[in-house]
């Protein structure tokens, strides 16, 4: 039985517009510094780099090459020496938006374009485009397409890639370990700034009462929830309840090391579990517990949970502050070396759970025969 494809067009082009996003960003003081945008490409190399700038350039653009090369070689699976041409395709376009964003990069202040970064860049695009070409060689790619037809339903498609998005997310710092979407406070503070000088900041509904920190049961309810989502969330695109079992114990792993990576870039590497107080290891606890629980309920039951779920994690969330050592984090994460990486994790961050929100109620809005 032919394996059904789903081209990586769409991913690529959705990589491609995060890498611009990274590489741009903040987007504020663009001005003409009287320099030529190609300019870098002779500049002397600097003299001082980390091997953390090393792998994120170079990592940064492997997905995005792997995407690339992936897509043109299902565009021309006859061609002869496909292979050889679409990793050549994918590298130069690859490199062509490398080039791109370093020059762009000449126009904002706050970065710095480098002809390293271009070159490595490339070279991470590259990486990933024989990456690509070696595992469809091998037959790998058709075994995922097989993989997928049996332990997914078909229009599993977005839940996967929400599924794949989550453990990114968490690599942006949270005030509650895997508590994603605590947006309101930043967003009275923005609209107040906004509107500071203006007849319409009495209008805005800014909460009088002071926030109160969580206490440790309702940090503990985050944990769990925010463990418990993503599971149920695998579980509406599932059936099989020893499969569910697996996406259960392989999505609370990736969660906890996603959250051990963020407190490692965050304050150092000695500080990789210190996130794990009582609270959380019992929310880790609850949350897989209840994950395994409800193994056997049914998808829409799962989705509907999941809606459930959200809701009560963000609110929890939203009705308590930011710490001011949170705060720190965030300023370290915003001025200092991760400003490549600020925007899209924050985003991602921020939106995870409202596009699985949005995505579950269209799910669940929709008639669906045996679920």
């Amino acid at each position: 039985m032919p394996v059904h494809k789903t081209s990586a067009w769409p991913l690529a082009h959705a990589y491609a517009a995060l890498i611009v996003y990274a590489s741009l960003y903040p987007f504020a003081d663009w001005r003409d510094q009287g320099i030529a945008p190609w300019e870098f490409l002779a500049s002397p190399l600097p003299r001082y780099w980390t091997g953390f700038d090393v792998a994120a350039n170079t990592v940064g653009y492997a997905p995005l090459g792997f995407l690339l090369a992936l897509g043109f070689l299902r565009r021309h699976r006859d061609a002869p020496r496909r292979n050889t041409g679409a990793i050549a395709l994918a590298t130069l376009v690859g490199a062509g938006l490398a080039l791109a964003m370093e020059a762009l990069q000449t126009y904002l202040p706050s970065r710095v374009p480098s002809n390293v970064d271009f070159a490595l860049n490339a070279a991470g695009t590259l990486g990933g485009a024989v990456a690509a070409g070696g595992l469809e060689l091998a037959g790998a790619i058709d075994r995922w397409g097989r993989f997928r037809q049996r332990w997914f339903v078909a229009e599993a498609r977005g839940a996967l890639v929400l599924l794949a998005l989550w453990p990114f997310a968490l690599l942006f710092p949270a005030s509650v370990p895997l508590g994603l979407g605590q947006v309101f406070e930043r967003l009275e503070t923005a609209l107040a700034e906004w509107l500071l000088d203006t007849p319409f900041l009495e209008w805005l509904p800014v909460r009088d009462v002071e926030l109160q920190p969580l206490v440790p049961g309702a940090e503990m309810v985050c944990v769990a929830l925010g463990t418990l989502i993503p599971c149920l969330l695998g579980y509406s695109v599932m059936q099989s309840i020893s499969r569910r079992a697996v996406l259960a114990g392989v999505a609370v792993t990736a969660g906890v090391l996603a959250t051990a990576l963020s407190a490692a870039l965050s304050w150092g590497p000695v500080h990789a579990w210190a996130w794990l107080s009582l609270p959380v290891r019992l929310g880790l606890v609850v949350g897989l517990a209840l994950a395994l629980v409800l193994l056997p309920l049914p998808r829409r039951g799962c989705a509907a949970l999941v809606l459930l779920a959200l809701v009560v994690h963000l609110s929890l969330l939203n009705q308590a502050p930011a710490s001011a050592y949170f705060a720190d984090t965030l300023a370290a994460w915003e001025q200092g070396r991760f400003i490549r990486f600020n925007g899209l994790a924050q985003w991602l961050g921020w939106l995870w759970p409202y596009a699985t929100l949005v995505y579950v109620l269209v799910r669940v809005s929709r008639a669906e025969g045996g679920s």
